[in-house]
Order: C-alpha cells, then structure tokens, then sequence
C-alpha cells in the first residue's frame, strides 16, 4: 500500500512551533537588514560623542594657575579681614584729635624727657588719620582742628613753673619754636582734605552728567 506524505505546511511553521503572526513575517527581512546596519550606526554615534570636547556648564570657571588662585585667596581675606572705615563729624574728629595728641603729649613726657622733636613727628599722622576719617560733609573741619589739637597736646611737653602765668609762657614759647611740625601737620591734613573735595565734586559732576547716546 503507498503512504500519502502529508505536505509540509506552507504558512513558514514548522511542526512543534505555534505560527508567527503576519506583521513578523513581513518585517522580518527588512528587521533582519536594518539589524546590520543599526550595529554599523551604534559605532559610528559613539565615535562621535568621544570626539566631542565636553562641555563645562557655564557657572564653572576654568581652573587657573596655582599663583592666580593664592592671589585670589588673598584677596579675598584681606577683603573679609578689612575693618569698616570711621566717619568722624567735624566735632568728633577734634575730640578724637585733640584727646590723641595729649595723651601722645603725657607718653613724650614720660618715656622721652618731653622730647619736642618726638611730639612733632607723632603729631604727622594723627594729622593724616583725622583728614582720612572726617565724614565728606565736613572736610573744611581738619585744618581748623588740627592746629587746636597741636596746641593742647604741648600742655604735657612746654616748659613751664610759677602758675598759669609760666605755663602759658612756655606753651607760647614751645608753639614759637615747633612752627615747623605745626604748619607741616596742618599742610597734610589740608592737602589730604582737597583732593578728597576735589574726588567728591567729580562724582558728582560724573553723576548729574547725561549719559551718552
């Protein structure tokens, strides 16, 4: 008797596997040619992203030198570290210095034999500071009182006996003789008093001028 051999199925299943649905079945040459190329393209993407310089994002700065950066530290302390610059009123500053200058006066007194000569070169930068610490709406105030303040601090250093009378004797005497420190303290002190005007007057101007167009 001859055996009928049964076909094989004509759908691409094979005996023991449930059947590909037909959407598989079309796209399983074009998935399997774009498979190939797809891996040719991966390569290719990333070859290219290692080539590219990275970006740093824009609130990162670009490290510099070893010697900028201490610069830079430096800086940034002594800014930390600075102490607020007093603003003397014209009463103040002949308060601060005149009390200065005979506390200054009492110190020559006793360490150097009320020395003239030390008095005068100390006299030079308490007239420096008191120019500098003046407020700007009373920079006519220095070299008014910086004479005064020379004055009461040669109290301690004249030479003087016999009452009031001798005392103010050799106050006259010692103003007489020291004019130099006095007319070089109250010379800094004005100097310093002008160019800090002459600063503010151009601000000013600077200020009230149009902008340009």
């Amino acid at each position: 008797m001859e055996q009928h051999r049964t076909p094989p199925p004509r759908n691409g299943t094979q005996r023991g596997r449930p059947p590909l649905p037909p959407q598989a079945k079309r796209g399983g040459g074009s998935g399997a040619a774009g498979g190939g190329s797809g891996a040719v393209a991966r390569p290719a993407a990333q070859r290219s992203q290692a080539a590219r310089p990275a970006t740093r994002p824009a609130g990162v700065r670009r490290p510099g030198t070893p010697l900028a950066e201490a610069v830079r530290r430096l800086r940034r302390a002594v800014r930390a570290r600075r102490m607020p610059e007093p603003r003397l009123t014209g009463l103040g500053g002949g308060l601060f210095c005149g009390t200065l200058m005979f506390l200054l006066g009492c110190l020559d007194r006793l360490l150097f034999g009320a020395s003239p000569t030390v008095y005068g070169v100390l006299f030079l930068p308490v007239c420096l500071l008191t120019a500098i610490w003046v407020r700007k709406s009373d920079l006519a105030a220095p070299p008014v009182i910086v004479p005064i303040a020379f004055a009461v601090g040669l109290l301690p250093v004249a030479d003087g006996s016999g009452g009031l009378s001798g005392r103010l004797m050799g106050l006259a005497t010692a103003l007489a003789t020291q004019a130099g420190w006095l007319y070089g303290g109250t010379l800094v002190a004005g100097v310093i008093a002008t160019v800090r005007k002459v600063r503010l007057m151009r601000r000013r101007a600077d200020k009230r001028r149009p902008p340009a167009p």
